[in-house]
């Protein structure tokens, strides 16, 4: 059985999860407190094998090399952001430093994402693009639950200001690849609490 915990990290309070079943574990999005990531890790008493990234902006890295180096697993990141994880001024460490106090510069990621399913160590789960908040802005769908980054929100969308950001483009990808699960499809975000898509489509303002 998948289960997923998550904790708020940083201080933009951005949400990292860890995606476990009996032996072994993803983590999504690394933002910071890295050794609060470890313990959440551990108190699942399983072993990671990989780390996924919904997008580059720097509060989903900013403990990204830490957790890497700590677990010696691989990092998946679309290829449009790939760049991002080497270059501050892409990543808003720069740029957005009233939040953040250092540049952050990671390696690149192992692994690229295509659109497409993946099999992880048992882990099964789809891939999809919902650029908007970012270019290379992607989602993991599993069976019951979606991790949807900083696309949506319970009771918003994510911000379209920012480099690469686009208001309709966002809206679309949401519309699109996210609003077309079932309705009990439980929401992961990249901040704030879990919805559902059935929650969103009847409530959310920027979608009804």
């Amino acid at each position: 059985m998948v289960k997923i915990s998550g904790l708020a990290t940083g201080l933009l309070q951005e949400n990292c999860y860890v995606i476990s079943d009996e032996k072994h574990c993803l983590i999504v999005d690394p933002g910071s407190d890295a050794e609060n990531i470890i313990a959440k890790v551990e108190e699942t008493g399983t072993k990671p094998v990989a780390i996924l990234l919904t997008h580059c902006h720097y509060d989903h890295i900013g403990a990204l090399e830490e957790i890497r180096a700590h677990y010696g697993v691989p990092v998946y990141v679309s290829p449009l952001e790939q760049e991002w994880l080497g270059n501050p001024e892409l990543n808003g460490s720069v740029g957005m430093s009233q939040y953040s106090n250092k540049e952050i510069i990671c390696v690149p990621a192992e692994n690229e994402f295509e659109n497409r399913e993946y099999t992880i160590e048992g882990f099964k789960f789809r891939v999809v693009p919902t650029p908007g908040h970012s270019i290379g802005s992607v989602s993991f769908i599993f069976d019951d639950f979606v991790v949807v980054g900083d696309a949506l929100f319970k009771g918003s969308i994510g911000r379209s200001d920012l480099y690469t950001g686009d208001f309709d483009t966002l809206i679309e990808s949401i519309t699109s690849r996210l609003l077309v699960l079932p309705d009990e499809t439980r929401v992961y975000a990249g901040h704030g609490d879990a919805t559902t898509i059935g929650h969103e489509k009847a409530t959310n303002p920027y979608l009804t």
